[in-house]
């Protein structure tokens, strides 16, 4: 790319390779050479993750208009500008993460943890610390059903290892989070 091609702008991880063309005539035109390099070098292309995607502007065929790259969902997005829309890329955390993310929680089993809330807190701390700081930089709020669902389990941790219903599991929680706000890192972003 950057020797027969260093006016068009990609972006590299591992195995996975994002570039960035203006037209559709430059980007059939791109997808034919990188085949052609491919073979040549003995490589093979993935036909599923292979493709032109079209994130704005005309094009003589359908395209997709989103693709997923490094966990995130790239596709087009509107802004209001003086009552007008107007379409920019939109990157948003992907629905393949934010169901690996639940599972991940799931998998504590916190429910069943027979501990105080403060160790459930130093389990769960590092995991969602490390989610915030990869996922929360683009859209904030695209991550608020993960963490509320994990308010949820912790929300049935409650209710089983205090035996209380609902109601005062809840009001437990919130006792919890205005004693210490910063006992969950979630909680910064979304509380009980």
């Amino acid at each position: 790319m950057e020797k027969n091609h260093p006016e068009k702008p990609f972006e590299r991880y591992a195995d996975d390779v994002v570039v960035h063309c203006k037209t559709e005539r430059q980007a059939l035109f791109m997808l034919k050479q990188i085949k052609h390099r491919f073979k040549t070098c003995k490589l093979q292309l993935h036909e599923q993750k292979t493709k032109i995607v079209n994130l704005r502007g005309f094009a003589q065929k359908r395209y997709p208009k989103s693709f997923d790259f490094l966990g995130f969902t790239i596709r087009p997005g509107g802004y209001n500008h003086n009552g007008t829309i107007k379409a920019i890329r939109g990157i948003f955390v992907s629905q393949k993460s934010k169901k690996g993310v639940m599972q991940k929680f799931k998998d504590m089993v916190i429910h069943k943890r027979r501990r105080p809330i403060e160790w459930i807190a130093r389990m769960v701390n590092p995991v969602a610390r490390g989610i915030i700081n990869y996922y929360h930089k683009f859209r904030r709020s695209a991550m608020d059903e993960v963490w509320n669902q994990l308010n949820n389990r912790l929300l049935k941790w409650v209710k089983w290892e205090k035996g209380l219903y609902k109601k005062a599991a809840v009001r437990y929680l919130q006792t919890k989070y205005k004693e210490n706000p910063k006992l969950f890192v979630h909680w910064l972003v979304v509380h009980p």
